[in-house]
């Protein structure tokens, strides 16, 4: 039985990933199967869009509080939200990387590919959360756009280091 037999529309679903980062791939393919259960009209690409951002928000709260995190999502008819809770006190920042790191990027993706992003206090922690629309996929020059700007900035931040 998957976890999403148990998943209703349009009640949020909700679950806590472990600090491993073998977690991340199948929190991704849940959120991705979930959204197929409840019917959410995303193209595979889309749905593509989502997997990498719950991904990187995930990975995230892994890497800052080394600590469980718990995975939201919600479909409000409209958008569909992805929420990731940690017990970190520090803030998202997508230009927070070091200058030699080889990640720390995966905020600038979000920020291009989700419709909007942002966090929350929540507790003795915080929510980030993703936003994605399904009538507004970034596709073709925009995408191609996002893409190549993560790129650039971790180029430049790496030529600056050298």
């Amino acid at each position: 039985m998957s976890p999403s037999d148990t998943a209703s529309f349009p009640v949020p679903y909700e679950w806590g990933v472990k600090p491993d980062p073998a977690a991340v791939p199948p929190a991704r393919r849940l959120i991705a199967e979930i959204v197929r259960f409840w019917n959410v009209p995303f193209s595979d690409d889309a749905l593509r869009d989502v997997e990498l951002c719950a991904s990187e928000v995930i990975a995230n709260a892994m890497e800052h509080t080394n600590a469980r995190c718990r995975v939201t999502i919600r479909w409000t008819g409209v958008r569909l939200r992805v929420e990731v809770a940690d017990s970190s006190l520090q803030l998202p920042d997508p230009n927070a990387a070091q200058d030699s790191a080889t990640g720390g990027r995966g905020l600038l993706l979000v920020a291009g590919l989700a419709h909007s992003w942002g966090w929350q206090p929540a507790g003795a922690g915080k929510v980030v959360w993703f936003e994605v629309a399904a009538d507004q996929l970034v596709t073709g020059d925009s995408r191609l756009a996002v893409l190549v700007n993560a790129a650039q900035v971790q180029t430049e931040r790496l030529a600056h280091s050298a």
